[in-house]
């Protein structure tokens, strides 16, 4: 038994100090020596404390194998004490045996770090050794060469020494495999010390334990219990140097791989295959050419024996008679023989022979077959020696192995081989424990023979199913959890599958074998899929909105737990029995990730599971009771009856979380009373945070956002004595109204009031967050909604209402035609994870480049909603599509003395006395989000719709006349910039193929979509991008004429994948700093700058481009794939392919070209960014300082959770806060400038605060000290 060759993504890597990848967040183990109780026995400590060398086991009861238990046991002993056998050279051919012994062959994945190889087992079917590097089908020899008799009579000058046809066998211990002809060095024995190890350090099975057993196979008992089925093998690949072996491979390095039995001190060595002085692909391509096409007098196997005993006389000649003749190739018996072609002439190149025509007396020549040199006076007579007397070994070798089976050589007559070549196959399976006399075949039930989908199952439990019995199935996975605990999960999941699999295909699965998987299941393991089940239980997904993966926090899923067992009382069904299954959830989430925080929150809190009713009759009390009496009641019954205080306690703990109570929570953790109150904040530093009331954490990072800023938070506190009631209506006619525009329209008088009255809510938040001693403050119901829900859906509600009742007048009456709602009006930002917007019924027209023309304003509709009547406004709906901004250019455009273009708004037209009839709407489909809110929509929704209402609420009607410019607005004044742009076509000598406009704009915006960019880069692509406008490609540029005092930058991570038609989260890192810069891109920055900046852009961006198309782009990467083709090519042979070498030739050629271009790309990539750098590095006037980070944490663009970082400003620069819905606690600058590559928490929203200005105060906490202090 072996651990598996290809573990899954869950399996830990067992190479030398790797550590677990999966289990992030495993707590560190005390050293102690102590069994671990089974029911924790999946692995509660880190990664590199476990498996083979920190495991132990104990005797068994029932089965006649052991049973596994966990312990701490000390580091392996130094493996340097090595004591070596005599060196080589002291002994013969015959004693070489004596102390060395061959191992088996492993994996065609030799020296992958991390992966578990199988020992070769006779058996297996050809499907079984798909991924064995040395098929056990290919056998292997021990070869003895002999030198020819009839050398001793023709002494040659230079005949081979003893020790130089001794050494012609590659090792002592290898062995010679004629389908690869090649050599594999296999060594097992028994010794108590280890083979010189490469790394001294590494981790080993406990080596105390493996001495005091010679072998762990056999009958009887043995020093730790019965004997075992067979070995349990521990790889570790690339382990022992052969040349510090005694006797030393001396040939070249090698790196052999050490196999360990866990359980006695046997090992066995092994390599990948040795290569032989004839690559395999030439003398395999002569085979398949010599059976192809046989001789006329010779069957094919005979035409192949006679070529190879053409080049091995060749050969031996050469080296046993010193034969130094040329030979002709074109003579009759060559040709006749051998032949000659491509494959044929590689084959002597590499044993030095070389091809040359020889000229005479003016003729071509004749071409003959010169032979190499071998005077072992030169280095290269010594180097040739050596290749063709190995040559020589394998070519005897081959033949006497291919012979052996004489069918297709009729009455062939071969010539007389002094080479031996004796199967080992026997000698190493029987040496570690696989033989067929120690493990029986043939027990497999037949339905189970070749079933595909148990291979995995086999293959993870290290063993092959042509060696199944129960027992040696059962002790394979007892084996594996006893070696890797920390996987049991997964073993047990290989084991229900196997059995699964008897059950379904109608085999009796053994009695023994049932009862095994009952006792595991009685020890609570559990599969793959309970643990998918756990998860969803928890309302991990899309109930939860957030994937169960290592970023997920312990407090979070305990929590998650705990709401989940409090909504379990109010379900239907057996509330009793969702509750067990919530506790079963949770214990199996915490042993999956090793967490002793969840694993004592399951234990402390789990209960017995009683339910309310016998909760409350328990403490008899009602269920309406308050709960200070609850507590008076508690403390009387505690009294009166000690010896029930547990069950006491269990009934209050259920009753905590059917009534969902901070104070009883409390209570029983600490034991004192907290009050009525939880327990408060008192410190003045820290902010409050605000309580969920839904799916509503984007509406507390907002607004506690905005009480961060303190012009706005003022403006709010003063509207905080004031509500609807307090307006009066007549106080502003309708031409008051039509004299302020909000969001580029007009407002009605309804959402006057509605606004209102959000603002009054919201100050009156603020003065919570301001004064409460409590860590968290609730947001009103009637809040959330306003902020949620959007005028335009209550005033389509209203219309759907009317029109299902058919009546005359409603609430709407009271708006005039110029306050009715603009069709297409939406709010002016964008979608921050870059959703688009609804679409509109509204147009809008728009003239900024023709002064002879005055268009007419048909609405107030945002530059998002409608379509435009000229090429320009068709510009601003397809190419701009602002996202940002309250258009200006709903104005008609007069031109200047000096030729500029100047906005003006226009009257509206005349004949807009009477809106038109309503079209027939469509029902509005349900969604899912609607929840307690009605329809909601996605966070930049909610910011405009929270910043509409502000503003709106904050209106001045007895002022002067406002417009969207106008910088007396609190909002517009804050959040609010002017951006120029301009639509350049491909001819821009003419002014008329420039299309330019203003805007106002709130927020800038990043597509991010690749991976290897900064804001910067971003940002250039936003200000200077190509669109096609009626299906013409042209230049859009934008600069900023104007900056706000903050600036928010919103990176778009929502990406549409055009091959799935799905929209997905881009997950990509945009790096950002605490320091923004703008002024590159100012309207007012130096052409010149701007000019080298655009032309190092351009180049960028293509390099940028061709980077991502050769490693991301749709079938990328390319440079791995064509080294992958080339070799596959190169090196298969399941498939009868026309080798070709100039396809595989090319497609190396072409890796080499892809990656140098990759690399000389990647330099210039660095080059080019410093350089703009190096441009603007002394532009610092528009200096702007980051405040606020908002985040989005998940994997799915449709749900997750939000939050946001705040600075500490003014008074800690250095300080941030992390506001996480009601919990509020001081990070590091660190964690939030930190690398998310990796993550699904990734910035969403970026806030900069210009530098010098003093718009943020962060905390504004009211501190009673300072107030005493001040009287």
């Amino acid at each position: 038994m072996v651990q598996d060759a290809t573990p899954p993504s869950t399996l830990r890597k067992r190479a030398t100090g790797a550590t677990s990848d999966s289990r992030p967040s495993t707590p560190a183990r005390t050293a102690n020596r102590d069994a671990i109780d089974p029911a924790t026995f999946y692995g509660t400590g880190t990664s590199n404390a476990l498996g083979s060398s920190h495991t132990g086991y104990v005797a068994p009861e029932v089965f006649p194998f052991r049973e596994p238990e966990l312990v701490q046991d000390t580091v392996p002993t130094d493996p340097n004490q090595y004591n070596p056998p005599p060196t080589w050279g002291t002994e013969s051919l015959a004693d070489w045996s004596k102390e060395w012994g061959p191992v088996s062959t492993t994996y065609d994945d030799w020296g992958v770090p991390g992966t578990i190889r199988k020992i070769s087992i006779d058996g297996r079917s050809e499907d079984e050794e798909t991924h064995i590097l040395h098929d056990p089908n290919h056998a292997l020899y021990s070869v003895s060469p002999d030198p020819p008799p009839s050398v001793a009579d023709i002494p040659p000058a230079h005949l081979p020494t003893q020790d130089e046809v001794r050494t012609a066998v590659p090792h002592p211990n290898a062995y010679f495999c004629r389908e690869d002809n090649g050599w594999v060095f296999l060594q097992w024995r028994s010794s108590s010390v280890l083979p010189p190890l490469v790394d001294p350090a590494a981790s080993l099975p406990n080596q105390a334990r493996r001495k005091r057993t010679q072998s762990c196979v056999g009958d009887g008992e043995q020093p730790f219990g019965q004997a075992n089925v067979t070995h349990h093998w521990h790889q570790y690949p690339k382990a022992v140097d052969a040349t510090r072996l005694n006797p030393p491979y001396a040939r070249s390095d090698l790196l052999l791989d050490l196999y360990l039995c866990c359980q006695c001190s046997t090992y066995c060595l092994v390599s990948d295959i040795i290569p032989g002085a004839i690559p395999a692909h030439l003398l395999n391509a002569l085979v398949e050419d010599k059976l192809t096409n046989p001789a006329i007098d010779k069957t094919p196997r005979a035409t192949v024996v006679a070529a190879l005993e053409t080049i091995q006389s060749i050969v031996s000649n050469r080296i046993w008679r010193d034969e130094q003749r040329v030979l002709p190739i074109m003579g009759a018996r060559f040709k006749t023989k051998l032949g000659w072609d491509p494959a044929i002439e590689q084959i002597f190149k590499e044993l030095g022979f070389r091809a040359e025509k020889t000229p005479k007396e003016g003729k071509p020549g004749e071409l003959l077959l010169q032979p190499p040199g071998i005077d072992p006076a030169t280095p290269e007579g010594v180097a040739n020696r050596t290749k063709l007397l190995r040559a020589w070994t394998e070519l005897s070798a081959w033949l006497v192995i291919y012979q052996k089976n004489k069918e297709g050589l009729a009455d062939y007559s071969s010539i007389v081989l002094t080479v031996k070549a004796d199967g080992a196959r026997d000698m190493y399976q029987e040496g570690i424990g696989a033989h067929v006399s120690q493990i029986s075949r043939g027990n497999l039930p037949d339905q189970l023979v070749g079933y595909a989908p148990l291979d995995a199952a086999w293959r993870l439990l290290g063993m092959t199913p042509s060696t199944y019995t129960w027992e040696l199935l059962a002790f394979a996975y007892l084996a594996q959890c006893r070696c890797d605990p920390e996987n049991t999960m997964t073993y047990f999941a290989q084991l229900m599958t196997i059995v699964n699999a008897m059950v379904n295909l109608g085999i009796a699965v053994p009695t023994e074998l049932q009862a095994l998987v009952m006792e595991e299941r009685e020890r609570s393991r559990f599969t793959p899929e309970d643990y998918a089940l756990a998860a969803c239980r928890l309302g991990f997904g899309a109930e939860l909105g957030v994937d169960l993966d290592a970023d997920v926090d312990d407090e979070f899923i305990a929590a998650a737990w705990r709401s989940a067992r409090r909504r379990a009382w109010q379900s239907t069904g057996d509330a009793t029995t969702k509750r067990a299954e919530l506790n079963d959830a949770l214990r199996i989430v915490a042993e999956t990730r090793g967490s002793l925080a969840l694993i004592k929150v399951w234990t402390e809190e789990k209960g017995s599971g009683m339910s309310p009713e016998t909760a409350y009759s328990t403490l008899d009390v009602p269920r309406d009771v308050d709960e200070s009496m609850l507590l008076t009641v508690f403390s009387m019954r505690i009294e009166d009856s000690p010896s029930q205080a547990e069950r006491m306690r269990e009934a209050l703990g259920v009753i905590a979380e059917v009534t969902n109570s901070e104070r009883l929570r409390q209570f029983l953790t600490t034991g004192t009373d907290p009050g009525d109150g939880t327990v408060t904040n008192s410190s003045p530093e820290m902010p409050r945070g605000l309580n969920q009331l839904g799916n509503t954490c984007y509406l507390n990072s907002l607004l506690q956002y905005f009480y961060t800023i303190k012009d706005l938070r003022d403006a709010i506190a003063s509207l905080a004595g004031t509500g609807a009631k307090s307006l009066d209506e007549k106080k502003f006619t309708d031409d008051d109204l039509k004299r302020h525009r909000v969001g580029g329209r007009l407002v009605t008088r309804r959402e006057i009031l509605r606004s209102k009255k959000f603002v009054h809510l919201l100050a009156e938040l603020f003065w919570n967050l301001e004064y409460c001693d409590t860590a968290s403050v609730t947001p009103e119901i009637e809040l959330a909604k306003l902020a949620l829900v959007t005028s335009q859906d209550e005033e389509e509600d209203a219309i759907d209402a009317e029109m299902d009742l058919d009546k005359a007048g409603t609430d709407s009456s009271n708006d005039t035609d110029a306050t009715l709602p603009e069709q297409g009006a939406q709010s002016p930002t964008g979608s921050v994870l870059g959703k688009r917007s609804r679409e509109t019924d509204g147009e809008e027209t728009m003239e900024v480049d023709t002064p002879a023309q005055s268009p007419k304003a048909t609405g107030g509709s945002s530059p998002r909603g409608g379509s435009g009547g000229s090429e320009a406004a068709m510009f601003i709906e397809e190419a701009i599509a602002s996202t940002s901004s309250t258009s200006l250019d709903k104005r008609p455009a007069q031109a200047t003395s000096d030729g500029d273009v100047e906005m003006k708004e226009e009257n509206q037209s005349s004949s807009a006395g009477k809106a038109p009839p309503l079209p027939p709407r469509k029902t509005r489909p349900t969604d899912d989000s609607v929840m307690m809110f009605g329809r909601q929509h996605d966070v930049s929704e909610c910011m405009d719709n929270c910043m509409f209402q502000i503003e709106t609420a904050l209106l001045d009607f007895q002022g002067m006349a406002t417009s969207d410019d106008d910088k007396t607005s609190p909002v517009k004044r804050l959040f609010y910039g002017k951006k120029r742009q301009r639509l350049i076509a491909d001819d821009s000598r003419h002014q008329s193929s420039i299309h330019e406009k203003e805007d106002l704009f709130s927020h800038l915006h990043v597509n991010v979509a690749d991976e290897g960019f900064d804001l910067y880069d971003g940002l250039a692509r936003y200000f200077d991008d190509v669109v096609e406008v009626n299906g013409q490609k042209k230049r859009m540029e934008v600069t900023l004429v104007d900056l706000p005092p903050l600036l928010q930058i919103q990176l778009q991570r929502v990406q549409f994948n055009r091959d799935t038609q799905q929209a997905y989260k881009s997950q990509a890192y945009v790096k950002f700093g605490e320091t923004i810069y703008m002024d590159r891109f100012l309207d007012s920055a130096s052409p010149e700058k701007k000019a080298r900046s655009k032309a190092l852009q351009a180049e960028l961006t293509a390099a940028r481009d061709r980077v991502q198309r050769l490693t991301q782009g749709q079938l990328a990467p390319f440079s791995p794939a064509l080294t992958n083709a080339a070799n596959f090519l190169a090196s298969q042979t399941a498939l009868e392919l026309t080798k070709d070498d100039a396809l595989v030739a090319s497609l190396r050629a072409e890796e080499v070209l892809i990656s140098e271009e990759l690399r000389v790309l990647r330099e210039r990539l660095a080059i080019l960014k410093q350089e703009l750098e190096d441009i603007w590095r002394d532009e610092t006037s528009a200096g702007y300082e980051l405040t606020s980070v908002f985040i989005h944490r998940g994997s799915s663009p449709s749900w997750g959770h939000y939050f946001f970082y705040s600075r500490h400003l003014p008074e800690s620069p250095e300080k941030w806060f992390k506001y996480n819905d009601s919990d509020v606690s001081a990070v590091a600058k660190e964690e939030v400038l930190a690398d998310t590559t990796g993550s699904t928490a990734n910035p969403y929203m970026l806030v900069f605060v210009r530098k010098g200005c003093d718009a943020i105060d962060t905390v504004h906490r009211f501190n009673p000290d300072l107030l005493v202090e001040g009287e």
